[in-house]
């Protein structure tokens, strides 16, 4: 007997992010990019985001066409927590996001970043991707970064460089999205960085904050590709945000004042709902 594909997936979403701080904080500002898009590869049922001071937070969407909330915590305050949550219904495109609204043009995705620069490595991996067909250019691509680069979560860091994690072989998802966009930018490729969520399995609650990289077609727009996992992105995925690397896209940045040393914990909860 065949079952029929699945062609859609209802995502709950709980992400938890908790400041600690050793002092008392007087002062301090959060740029939250915490609220998923709708568009053609998903639409939001529902989304929330709980933080001390959202009620006097500035809004805006950034050039990159990301919601961002501009909020200043009332203080003093020793701890922080920022709770995001909501529904999300995925549909399967094959991992083309399409056409997505934003003031930024395609060709703004040619321009490098310190993270995504391309050193000799990095262009000797593009230059073997010869196709003329952009997609299938890309799918050449996306599999030899992942044969060059091994998934290692010890392997990295968070200012690590496209050309340092391909010139080491090993990596996370955050270094084969930054492979993958230095790459395509270096073949003339508009590139750029996603972050959200991946649902790792069907049955059993996953936690699974994750990153791909989303590379542009004339013909249909936006495409995913998700060298960390030889894909592009399913039903299981969730896009967040958007930019031209991880800084860009982060889901949190923030500032503040005072010397308090500040210690960092996430949570990610990802679970399949009933549709």
């Amino acid at each position: 007997m065949t079952h029929p594909a699945i062609t859609s997936m209802l995502i709950s979403i709980r992400h938890t992010t908790h400041y600690h701080y050793d002092g008392p904080v007087q002062h301090a500002v959060q740029a939250l990019r915490l609220t998923p898009p709708s568009g053609l590869s998903q639409q939001v049922r529902h989304w929330s985001i709980h933080i001390p001071g959202l009620e006097g937070a500035s809004s805006f969407t950034d050039a990159f066409g990301n919601l961002v909330h501009l909020v200043t915590p009332p203080g003093p305050v020793t701890s922080l927590e920022i709770v995001a949550e909501g529904q999300i219904e995925t549909m399967d495109t094959a991992g083309v996001a399409g056409f997505t609204r934003e003031a930024a043009l395609p060709s703004l995705y040619l321009r490098t970043t310190d993270l995504t620069a391309p050193d000799d490595g990095i262009k000797h991996l593009a230059e073997q991707c010869q196709n003329p067909d952009r997609l299938t250019r890309l799918h050449d691509l996306m599999g030899r970064i992942r044969d060059a680069v091994r998934y290692d979560t010890d392997a990295t860091h968070v200012h690590t460089t496209a050309g340092e994690a391909l010139r080491d072989g090993a990596g996370v998802c955050q270094d084969h999205a930054h492979v993958m966009i230095a790459c395509a930018r270096h073949l003339g490729i508009p590139a750029r960085y996603v972050t959200g969520y991946l649902h790792l399995d069907e049955d059993d609650t996953a936690v699974a904050h994750h990153a791909w990289a989303e590379a542009y077609t004339e013909d249909l727009g936006w495409i995913g590709f998700d060298p960390a996992n030889r894909i592009c992105p399913s039903i299981h995925y969730v896009r967040l945000a958007v930019g031209l690397d991880a800084r860009g896209a982060a889901p949190l940045r923030g500032i503040r004042l005072g010397p308090w040393v500040e210690n960092l914990s996430v949570e990610v909860v990802v679970t399949q709902s009933q549709q």
